[in-house]
């Protein structure tokens, strides 16, 4: 997870159904203390970032113009 902006798909919500949305796309904020232990930082959908188990999540990589539209929608 080094880039700055990521993004992964959300595959996985047991127990969180009201923070987190299959198939949804969510923002991950680089955390490599996390990755240690097979998390990511994700913001939710409760708009704060919490620590889920990777294997919840799918990275992907957006085109530009999606990223751009993604980052804006976010901010």
């Amino acid at each position: 997870m080094s880039a700055q902006h990521q993004f992964a798909i959300c595959v996985q919500n047991e127990g969180y159904p009201v923070s987190l949305e299959l198939w949804k796309v969510y923002r991950m904020l680089p955390d490599r203390r996390a990755a240690k232990d097979q998390l990511v930082r994700i913001i939710d959908d409760s708009g704060e970032d919490y620590l889920y188990d990777q294997s919840w999540f799918v990275p992907i990589k957006l085109p530009q113009a999606a990223k751009e539209a993604m980052l804006a929608a976010f901010a």
